[in-house]
C-alpha cells in the first residue's frame, strides 16, 4: 500500500501548475491518484501531459491569480464539483531583486496581487467549504526571503514574509474547526522562475551553489515530496509552521 494512499480521490486545487513546483505537486498527487484541479494563467507542455496520463484525474482551468473576477470563476467552477480538501497556494512571480528605490508602484502591486492577494482571494473561495465539511489543509508558498533578507526584492520579500504571518493568523483562526495551514520555504530550487541564473557560464546558478551548505540547488520534485507530507495525515499535528526546503541556507 502507498504511504500517502490515503489521497486517492481527494480534491486538491493547485496554483502555479503549469511548471515548476506547482507541476511538481500536482505529478506527486496524480501518482497517488488524488483528484487535481490545476490553475495557471497559460498552459504547458506539462500540463498537457497531465491531461493525456491523467484524463479522469487533471483538470485544468487557465486562471490569472492576480485577478479575482478569474479567481472568482474558477473557484466556481471547482466547487460545483464539490468541496476541496487541499489547497495549495503555489504560484508566484519573482520581482528581478529590484531594491525599494528601483520598485515602482505597478510592480509592487503586481507582486503582491499574484504572490500574496491570490492567497487570500483563493483561500476565502474554498475555506468556507472546508469548513462546511470539518476539515481542510492549505498549504501557502513562502520562501526564505518570508524569514531573511536577500532571496528577493523589496516587494518580493515584503509579500513572502506576509504569506508566512497571514497563515499562522489563518491556522490560528480556524484550527479548532479542522483546519490545518502551513507554509513551506523554498531556497535555491531549479525552476523556470529562476532560468535567469543558468544562462551563459551559469556563474550566478554556481555561486548560490557554493552559498548553500548542501552545495547544490535543489529540484521541484524535492519541494512536492515535503508538501506530500505536510499534507498528509501524518502531519495532523504540525499547524502554522514554515518549513524551510534550503538546502542549509537559513543555517548559516
Amino acid at each position: 500500500m502507498s504511504q500517502f494512499s490515503e489521497f486517492k480521490d481527494q480534491k486538491i486545487v493547485i496554483t502555479g501548475v503549469a511548471s515548476g513546483i506547482g507541476a511538481a505537486q500536482a505529478q506527486a498527487f496524480l501518482q497517488h491518484q488524488a483528484i487535481v484541479w490545476g490553475l495557471d494563467q497559460k498552459s504547458s507542455t506539462l500540463v498537457k501531459t497531465f491531461q493525456k496520463t491523467y484524463p479522469q484525474q487533471f483538470h485544468f482551468l487557465n486562471c490569472d491569480v492576480s485577478q479575482a473576477a478569474a479567481i472568482k470563476s474558477a473557484a466556481k467552477e471547482i466547487l460545483a464539483d464539490g468541496a476541496v480538501k487541499i489547497l495549495l497556494n503555489t504560484a508566484g512571480i519573482l520581482d528581478a531583486y529590484r531594491p525599494t528605490l528601483k520598485t515602482t508602484e505597478q510592480l509592487w502591486d503586481q507582486i503582491l496581487d499574484t504572490d500574496l492577494k491570490s492567497v487570500f482571494r483563493l483561500t476565502n473561495q474554498f475555506l468556507p467549504a472546508m469548513l462546511a465539511q470539518g476539515q481542510g489543509v492549505i498549504i501557502n508558498m513562502a520562501s526564505i526571503a518570508g524569514l531573511v533578507a536577500g532571496g528577493g526584492g523589496a516587494a518580493y520579500t515584503a509579500a513572502k514574509h506576509a504569506i508566512i504571518g497571514y497563515t499562522k493568523q489563518l491556522d490560528y483562526d480556524y484550527a479548532v474547526a479542522g483546519i490545518r495551514a502551513n507554509c513551506l520555504a523554498p531556497g535555491a530550487i531549479q525552476t523556470p522562475m529562476n532560468q535567469a541564473d543558468f544562462a551563459g557560464d551559469q556563474a550566478m546558478a554556481k555561486a548560490v551553489a557554493r552559498q548553500t551548505p548542501a552545495q547544490r540547488w535543489a529540484q521541484p520534485n524535492e519541494v512536492a515530496a515535503a508538501t506530500l507530507f505536510l499534507a498528509s495525515r501524518a502531519a495532523d499535528y504540525i499547524h502554522g509552521v514554515v518549513l524551510p526546503i534550503d538546502g542549509g541556507w537559513l543555517e548559516k
